[in-house]
Order: structure tokens, then sequence, then C-alpha cells
């Protein structure tokens, strides 16, 4: 089985291919949303790097 979800729709819910969707039954109707709930991937990226510059070398000094 899949669900086929036209390019149009995938762009207005703001997803891709590589999205993980989340599926529930509400009453008759089938849901569908995006399972990465927060921030996503690019977003994770750019705090990350701001983290490891602010705290890198405290956090090294804590793992030495």
């Amino acid at each position: 089985m899949a669900l086929v979800i036209e390019k149009p729709m995938m762009e207005a819910l703001g997803i891709t291919e590589e999205t993980p969707l989340q599926v529930t039954v509400n009453g008759n109707a089938l849901v569908v949303t995006p399972a990465n709930v927060g921030v996503g991937p690019e977003r994770m990226k750019a705090i990350t790097k701001e983290l490891r510059k602010r705290y890198g070398p405290m956090l090294k000094r804590l793992a030495d």
C-alpha cells in the first residue's frame, strides 16, 4: 500500500520525501502530519554549530 502526496500539497505542508510522517485515524478521516514537530534538520545544524562555537572549549575541558 502507498499514499501518494502530490508535489504542490507537499510544498504547501512544508514536507519533502525525507520528512517522516505520522498517520492517525480520527473518526472516518485519515490524518497525515509531519512527525518532526519542532525544529527542522537545517535549523538543528545551525543551533549545534552555534553551541559548539560558544561552549565547545568548555565541553572539551569537562570531557578531559
